[in-house]
């Protein structure tokens, strides 16, 4: 691309400016989302709980409930812990299911996951509800899709629900405002036999 003078870039950025106040000014609408993180790459929970942090900041009541990583306690939720008068935190998995390896145990487990978080979705107190790792329940058929989207139906219009986990159905992608795939390019895990580190992946 070849270089501007000062003056042309000035110029092309105030026509930037004024699109992009135009594209502003024309969508005014406010609605609760249904937002989905899902693809083999990594960072599906990492940028829901940058939304969490978010909405924290600005006040608002949150729940998280996760159906897989339980059995980690993970940092973020000794993170997340000082926010306790604003958010509340189950990990109600127990951990990756080679670990489990008790199939009916880990279909209870993600059905009580699913009531938690059901409970939250239909408290209009909270504003943002993190569903993490319920695309991977959904794959391993320990929910059924049809009780989850009719679940998504009773959420409150101002209200967002954040769903994460590879493998997230199609019937969800539809379903879902907004949708993230998070495609894997590199990982050192695999690449260069580099082991899950602290404060990386857990």
């Amino acid at each position: 691309m070849p270089s501007l003078t000062p003056e042309q870039y000035k110029e092309k950025m105030q026509r930037r400016k004024e699109i992009q106040e135009k594209r502003l000014a024309e969508r005014s609408q406010e609605k609760g989302l249904i937002i989905l993180h899902t693809g083999n790459g990594k960072g599906k929970t990492t940028a829901a709980l940058g939304m969490v942090m978010r909405s924290l900041g600005h006040g608002f009541k949150v729940a998280i409930v996760q159906f897989i990583k339980g059995a980690w306690e993970p940092a973020e939720k000794a993170v997340l812990s000082r926010w306790e008068d604003r958010l509340e935190f189950y990990a109600m998995g127990e951990g990756f299911t080679w670990e489990t390896q008790d199939r009916e145990r880990d279909i209870q487990r993600a059905e009580e996951a699913w009531q938690k978080g059901l409970e939250f979705i239909c408290n209009r107190d909270y504003k943002l509800v993190l569903l993490d790792e319920i695309n991977v329940a959904l794959k391993l058929g320990y929910l059924d899709i049809d009780k989850i989207l009719a679940g998504l139906d009773q959420k409150p219009e101002d209200s967002h629900v954040i769903l994460t986990g590879r493998g997230a159905p199609p019937e969800l992608i539809e379903k879902a405002d907004l949708v993230t795939e998070m495609t894997l390019i590199k990982h050192p895990f695999k690449e260069q036999g580099v082991k899950a580190q602290p404060g990386i992946e857990f």
